[in-house]
């Protein structure tokens, strides 16, 4: 399984996503599910991919086939609006279903890839799309400014909680890695190393990116916070039920009455 989540936030954008591919008893495989294509000064895109890993690769190949290809009709480095990016994205994901399917013929496997495509064209205001197996699109929003894919459930409620189109990028890329720590605890086929990248609005490339593990200083301490604050917040900040008023005293008189 996967789990990918990236924020659009005033400042820019942050995308995070694990490795793991299958988490057998005694067969656990990684797979790098950020791509990157960028020319500085020019335009950054940063992709998630979950899926079929034949299709996605098919895809990435391709994308990069047409970034070097000067003749050909389509290329990332070509495009001028975000949208129009994402629309060429999702007709190379559709092109490399069909064409998977029909070289299986009968075969039932699922060659599916659900992708986000985020980044900024020089020009344009940064931007996330979430592209559907079917081709067709959907972007973020100020009032969603997050996209998912993969195992999204367990990461969810952190980011509904916390990520306003207003909080910094390093509070959004803390909040992702959270969302990520959270689903890994609750399914084991969502696993580490963790990706992290952020895209800093106007820069126009990925200023930080970073691969987490568990034993990585930084994320083992981040890990160690949140679980320890919020056992704290559990035990002493949440409210008591009105039962569990404190005891009475004892009295300090002995039980027949006089002074001991």
């Amino acid at each position: 399984m996967t789990y990918c989540c990236a924020i659009r936030v005033d400042n820019g954008l942050v995308f995070a996503a694990d490795t793991r591919t299958s988490a057998g008893v005694d067969d656990v495989r990684t797979y790098n599910k950020m791509h990157q294509f960028e020319q500085a000064g020019q335009y950054t895109f940063v992709l998630l991919s979950a899926g079929n890993l034949a299709t996605t690769q098919w895809i990435m190949t391709n994308l990069q086939r047409d970034i070097d290809n000067l003749e050909a009709p389509h290329a990332l480095s070509r495009m001028r609006h975000m949208y129009d990016a994402a629309e060429y994205v999702g007709g190379l994901s559709v092109r490399a279903q069909r064409e998977s399917a029909l070289q299986a013929g009968q075969n039932t496997v699922d060659f599916r890839s659900t992708l986000i495509l985020g980044g900024q064209i020089y020009g344009e205001e940064p931007a996330l799309y979430l592209i559907y197996p079917e081709g067709n699109c959907i972007s973020a929003s100020p009032e969603t400014p997050y996209l998912q894919i993969g195992e999204s459930k367990y990461g969810k409620p952190i980011l509904d909680r916390i990520i306003r189109t207003y909080v910094t990028l390093e509070d959004a890329a803390r909040c992702a890695l959270v969302s990520l720590d959270s689903t890994m605890k609750s399914n084991l086929t969502v696993g580490p190393p963790l990706d992290l990248a952020i895209v800093p609005r106007d820069a126009l490339r990925v200023t930080h990116k970073l691969r987490l593990d568990i034993d990585t200083p930084y994320y083992a301490a981040l890990k160690k916070a949140w679980g320890e604050e919020l056992e704290r917040v559990f035990r002493e900040a949440l409210p008591k039920f009105e039962w569990e008023a404190d005891p009475p005293q004892q009295a300090a008189a002995s039980p027949g009455g006089g002074a001991t």
